[in-house]
């Protein structure tokens, strides 16, 4: 990234708007400033001026508010120019600036390059900086309170709080190993198991909000398999509240996945329907089939969906399913069409699920079955928004802890061992905010930020 040079972006999304803002980002940029308006501007005020061509013809009158270092989004200065929305009429205000900026270095941002010089000049830590991008795509309510938290470095706190407790529990330990014979009565004393404790309760409350989180911000991949005319498009359409799919009595009508997301407790549920599985000679239904195998390998929750007439014929498919599935995920057994019967059928396994896509019957009690399957808790005040990455980190941590633990039990000859797991487990919570991340990783991470962010 060009970290030295000035950037410019447009950081509204692309479309036609009543205001488009385009924004620059650099060291001294009153040189840039006075190029396009002939004027010096007064930091943090709005500024009514006229963007020209090099005819001297008019771009546009907007809002131009220039903020100067450090006191800026950036941590740079930095200068938004409050324009009419159009696309083209954008792309003539960034021409312009790019051509009177270009003596001063100006150049077009990397996608997330904005949120990325913010992170270095400790304006946010990287927690922050993700939450900016996880706000904006936020699926749910839900999630817009929880990346707006983290934002705002509810998250952040509480992993440094628990880096600082770690920390000093690692100095303890460290601070005795000159002195090997009081090691011992000199922890015992300090109460070093005691704390230790007390790091793994919290880091185990932390790392079940951040499996919350990212559920929250992810949502739950489900697919929709079975045989051919099972009800898999009725039952999507039953949940999504309209009608996505196509449904006919011919078996086979769904050729291709189809997708739609819903939302239930604020969750973001995104439902796959498949072509039904079975042998077959036709061409396209076959390429449909093949690609539902692999939506089923990739779900976090299989519906196995049979009904009243097939569901004798559905154990082998079923066992197909599960052979292709990871361990950890969870498959929800479903009988549909008991709306064919006057009463519930009575059935021998006490956990499927009737339903029926055509009434209604059982489809709220399907929508808590599918959040209990996946873990999910239910809404919780002070919720956060947390990355697979995150996650990933925490659970490392975790590891680092328990085997600290076993070292600590072992007396005088681990207690180099225990610092150095304490070491580890404080290194890997620190890279989820930034203080010791790789700068390739870094990289990666905000390059999937959207341009102008």
């Amino acid at each position: 990234m060009t970290r030295q040079l000035p950037i410019i972006a447009v950081a509204t999304a692309p479309g036609k708007a009543g205001v488009g803002v385009v924004r620059i980002s650099g060291k001294n940029l009153e040189a840039i400033t006075k190029a396009l308006f002939q004027k010096t501007l007064k930091p943090r005020q709005a500024n009514l001026l006229t963007l020209r061509n090099s005819d001297g013809q008019t771009i546009d009158q907007l809002i131009a508010i220039y903020f100067s270092s450090p006191a800026s989004f950036t941590g740079e200065d930095v200068l938004e120019l409050q324009c009419h929305g159009g696309p083209q009429l954008l792309e003539l205000v960034m021409r312009r600036c790019l051509e009177l900026g270009k003596d001063e270095g100006l150049v077009i941002a990397e996608p997330g390059e904005f949120s990325l010089r913010a992170y270095l000049n400790n304006k946010i830590d990287l927690a922050q900086a993700e939450a900016i991008a996880d706000l904006i795509d936020a699926q749910s309510e839900a999630a817009v309170r929880g990346a707006a938290r983290s934002l705002q470095g509810t998250f952040s706190n509480d992993i440094n709080a628990l880096i600082e407790e770690i920390t000093q529990l690692r100095i303890l330990v460290e601070s005795t190993l000159d002195f090997p014979e009081e090691e011992i009565e000199f922890l015992e004393n300090a109460q070093a198991r005691q704390r230790l404790l007390a790091v793994k309760t919290k880091l185990q409350a932390l790392r079940a909000g951040a499996k919350q989180g990212k559920i929250l911000r992810d949502g739950i991949h489900i697919v929709l398999a079975g045989a051919p005319n099972v009800g898999k498009s009725s039952l999507l359409n039953r949940l999504a509240g309209e009608e996505v799919a196509i449904v006919t009595p011919i078996a086979g009508t769904t050729r291709d996945r189809v997708k739609e997301s819903i939302n239930i407790e604020g969750v973001p549920i995104h439902i796959i329907d498949t072509a039904g599985l079975r042998e077959t000679i036709d061409v396209l239904e076959a390429k449909g089939i093949e690609r539902s195998w692999d939506a089923i390998r990739m779900a976090d929750l299989v519906i196995f969906l049979s009904d009243i007439e097939t569901q004798a014929d559905a154990h082998n498919l079923r066992e197909q399913i599960l052979s292709e599935l990871s361990p950890k995920c969870p498959v929800l057994d479903v009988l549909n069409k008991v709306d064919l019967f006057a009463a519930p059928p009575r059935i021998a396994q006490g956990n499927i699920l009737l339903i029926s896509a055509k009434t209604g019957h059982g489809v709220e009690a399907l929508k808590q079955k599918i959040l209990q399957a996946v873990g999910w808790a239910g809404p919780q005040e002070g919720a956060i928004l947390a990355r697979s990455r995150h996650l990933d980190c925490i659970e490392r941590a975790a590891e680092h802890i328990e085997k600290s633990e076993e070292f600590a039990a072992n007396g005088n000859s681990s207690l180099e061992l225990f610092a150095e797991e304490l070491f580890l487990a404080q290194n890997h919570l620190g890279q989820i905010t930034g203080k010791l991340l790789p700068d390739d990783l870094l990289g990666k991470i905000f390059s999937q930020f959207c341009i102008g962010k």
